[in-house]
């Protein structure tokens, strides 16, 4: 196991279940999959997408495996490396472990009162991966057969990717919907929030931004901000969207949650009246549209005209 067994006993108090053999991979439940099983709200891509939160996976195949080391990420960068180290699970052993291990954290809403019984039910038999929780998913070898297999259970599947490695974009299985993250306007900013460990870590990221359009799924890009690192220059963003035929662009405030809170604070986390007249600039800059907004996740959306 790479993570050191401390490490290790951290992240399972704070709700990881690791999974495989090599126990590279995890999943954790997310808030508004508990927050949609006692229907008191839904995450924003429910709103946006159609995506049911009480159905959702919330998986990483390699959780301690990343290029990038971000300030604003809400994960442990101490336990990170920026190459696969050890074994490589096979992806029917992470889903079936995955699966597993989410009714096991949810098996206590069943007693509740409270819950939703039919989407409790529905919910131990998750019909979405959102291969996003921690980690670098292009990093995973098998990535390709992970997307195949979800695919063959009747899942759908979002993979968010830092953009460090266009190589394995070019021949990657097409998930659901791609997204690709670019939080910085400039290569000054990139360093300084992203931290790579790749000298050409900008690069690679602008290669896989013109690769985008290659893909026939729905493409996403992400905007994760930040006050005080890369709140800023909403042209320099619009310029770099407006060349990428991206289907969608989320401009979305950094949270103050998980290990972040050891390098940010609420200072900041931009206001989402803030980040909606952020997401109006850029969308002024690139010829997209505001099409939607989710106020308690402060994010703002926008699609091509």
């Amino acid at each position: 196991m790479f993570i050191p067994s401390d490490k290790l006993l951290e992240l399972e108090k704070a709700g990881y279940r690791f999974v495989g053999r090599n126990r590279h991979a995890a999943v954790k439940v997310c808030h508004w999959t508990r927050k949609s099983l006692l229907n008191r709200g839904f995450c924003y891509k429910q709103k946006f997408y159609g995506i049911q939160s009480h159905r959702c996976l919330q998986l990483a195949p390699g959780l301690p495996f990343c290029d990038h080391s971000c300030i604003f990420c809400w994960r442990n960068t101490e336990v990170t490396s920026p190459r696969w180290e050890g074994g490589v699970d096979e992806p029917s052993e992470i889903l079936d472990g995955a699966i597993a291990a989410q009714r096991l954290l949810i098996s206590g809403f069943g007693g509740n009162p409270e819950v939703d019984k039919r989407k409790f039910r529905e919910a131990l038999n998750p019909n979405h991966c959102a291969i996003s929780l921690a980690g670098e998913p292009t990093l995973y070898p098998k990535i390709n057969s992970l997307i195949e297999e979800c695919r063959r259970r009747g899942m759908t599947s979002f993979l968010v990717s830092n953009g460090q490695h266009p190589e394995v974009l070019e021949k990657m299985e097409e998930p659901t919907q791609l997204y690709i993250s670019l939080v910085a306007p400039d290569p000054e900013a990139y360093k300084k929030v992203c931290r790579p460990v790749l000298s050409d870590g900008w690069d690679r990221l602008m290669q896989s931004l013109e690769i985008l359009s290659s893909f026939s799924c729905r493409r996403v890009i992400r905007l994760t901000l930040a006050k005080g690192l890369n709140f800023t220059d909403p042209q320099s963003y619009a310029k770099m969207i407006s060349r990428t035929d991206a289907d969608f662009v989320e401009v979305k405030a950094y949270m103050c949650v998980g290990y972040s809170r050891s390098r940010l604070g609420l200072e900041n986390m931009p206001l989402h009246s803030e980040i909606v007249d952020f997401a109006r600039a850029i969308a002024a800059g690139s010829g997209y549209n505001f099409s939607d907004e989710a106020e308690l996740s402060r994010v703002a959306l926008l699609s091509r005209g």
